[in-house]
């Protein structure tokens, strides 16, 4: 990843790899009939090189990609 993308939650504060984030919205899971509730806290997020995508794993789904419009730094 270019040093000069920075990768910003929904409050515009910078996500580095291994960061915790909380989401802000229930999102449904795309190919599951999963749904992961607000407040729920994802840890060790990676960055995958796109400035408004995060790559992370919870409980309920392994290899989530989120979009960082609806996550906040933990």
């Amino acid at each position: 990843m270019p040093d000069n993308e920075i990768v910003r939650d929904s409050n515009g504060a910078q996500l580095n790899d291994g960061d915790s984030v909380t989401l802000i919205k229930d999102l449904k899971v795309k190919g599951t009939s999963e749904t992961i509730k607000r407040g729920t806290m994802v840890k060790g997020i990676r960055l995958n090189g796109n400035p408004g995508e995060i790559e992370a794993n919870t409980k309920q789904v392994k290899g989530l990609v989120l979009k960082t419009e609806f996550v906040k730094k933990a």
